[in-house]
Parts: structure tokens; C-alpha cells; sequence
């Protein structure tokens, strides 16, 4: 099983950036989809992004209101995912988790979608 911790989380002032890291450990990383979700104060967790990488390519998925602000990306030989967040919004203030192990019978834009986590780290955007 894969263990997931996230780093790089803070306060930062809209418009700033920031950029996240799960390092993974256990078992192979490289065939296998990462996932970012979110979940803020009093609300449910949401789906950001995901990377789907193979020997043959790789590709990504966003949420809408991250488009074109959030870059998610991966490095196998780290095994480490990353979101880089560029033109951060207070709106953007949640605590960010990573999700490996996906249950292939749920859509991976949910929570259920994924049977491993880590334990999130605390993004807060001032405005």
C-alpha cells in the first residue's frame, strides 16, 4: 500500500502562489493515477485535479474553477506529485490532500474515488 504526506502549505496573499508536494512511499508509483482534492471549513471534499501517467504518456484532469491557475505534475523518479498554484483566491483556502489507489468502480472526480490519503495540508490565501 502507498502512503502519502503533503508538504508546502501556508498563508499567502491573493495572487500569490504556492506549490504542494506529496511524497509517496510504499509500493509502485509510476503506472497508477495521483489525485489533489480540497475540502474548506464546513464543506464537503472537493476534487482539483488529477494525473494519470503511463510508460506511453500521461494526462491530466482539472476541476473548472482551477483551470488555467493550477498545474498538477509528477516526478516517478521522487515519486512525488506536485500542484503548483498560481493566482491563488481567498476561495482557494482549504485543507489540500493527496489520494492514490484509485477504486476503479467510483469516478475519480469524487472522494470514494480513491482508497488511500494523505493527511492534507493547510492552504489559507488572504485577500
Amino acid at each position: 500500500q502507498v502512503q502519502l504526506v503533503e508538504s508546502g502549505g501556508g498563508l499567502v496573499q491573493a495572487g500569490g502562489s504556492l506549490r504542494l508536494s506529496c511524497a509517496a512511499s510504499g509500493r509502485t508509483f509510476s503506472n497508477s493515477a495521483m489525485g489533489w482534492f480540497r475540502q474548506a471549513p464546513g464543506k464537503e471534499r472537493e476534487f482539483v485535479a488529477q494525473i494519470n501517467t503511463w510508460t506511453w504518456s500521461s494526462n491530466t484532469l482539472y476541476t473548472d474553477s482551477v483551470k488555467g491557475r493550477f498545474t498538477i505534475s509528477r516526478d516517478n523518479a521522487k515519486k512525488t506529485v506536485y500542484l503548483q498554484m498560481d493566482s491563488l483566491k481567498p476561495e482557494d483556502t482549504a485543507v489540500y490532500y493527496c489520494a492514490a489507489d484509485r477504486n476503479i468502480a467510483v469516478p475519480t472526480t469524487t472522494p470514494n474515488g480513491w482508497n488511500t490519503w494523505g493527511r492534507g495540508t493547510l492552504v489559507t490565501v488572504s485577500s
